[in-house]
């Protein structure tokens, strides 16, 4: 026997949003299947809201900061990044969520979810062809950073623990490492 896995399409997702079949439930959809999400610690969120205030500070009007919000991608994916920062398109993004062509840079802040963060989110994120993702690793305490997307994944890999890093769509921003490790 064979054992299939159902899988959703974005309209089927937002049908199943739509009449609170998953309320109260803290889900993503991923390449076609909803997954749970686990609860954010206090390290985690900390770190979500403080690097969310700097980029925001570091960006200006450039870029639109979202912090914890879903995106859409093509790929019957709905992921909600613990940032997002996106085209600044105002009142657009009250009829629809940001598509991967307004995306600019992803991070995801992971202890519990970094198998996740690392594999089915890298794989969804380098298939939409989001340009620049970046993990910032709580166990390990460094910053992974993907580059290059090219057939499904990413070419391009780095690993900092310290110094700056320049956004691909902002090559003239410098973000520090220790700013996103630390806070």
């Amino acid at each position: 026997m064979t054992v299939t896995t159902a899988k959703w399409t974005l309209d089927d997702y937002h049908r199943m949003i739509e009449v609170g079949l998953l309320a109260n439930r803290h889900v993503e959809l991923l390449n076609g299947e909803i997954i749970e999400m686990p609860p954010e610690s206090p390290e985690h969120a900390y770190l979500g809201d403080e690097s969310g205030t700097y980029l925001s500070q570091l960006l200006g009007d450039r870029a639109k900061v979202r912090e914890g919000r879903p995106i859409t991608l093509p790929n019957n994916s709905e992921p909600e990044p613990d940032l997002a920062i996106v085209r600044p398109l105002g009142r657009i993004y009250r009829h629809r969520h940001p598509y991967a062509e307004d995306v600019f840079l992803l991070i995801e802040f992971a202890n519990t979810s970094l198998a996740k963060d690392l594999e089915i989110k890298r794989r969804a994120y380098a298939t939409a062809g989001i340009e620049d993702y970046w993990v910032v690793n709580l166990k390990n305490r460094h910053l992974k950073v993907f580059r290059e997307p090219v057939d499904g994944d990413y070419t391009r890999q780095l690993t900092l623990t310290t110094g700056e890093i320049h956004p691909l769509a902002f090559p003239d921003v410098r973000v520090s490492v220790q700013r996103l490790l630390e806070g």
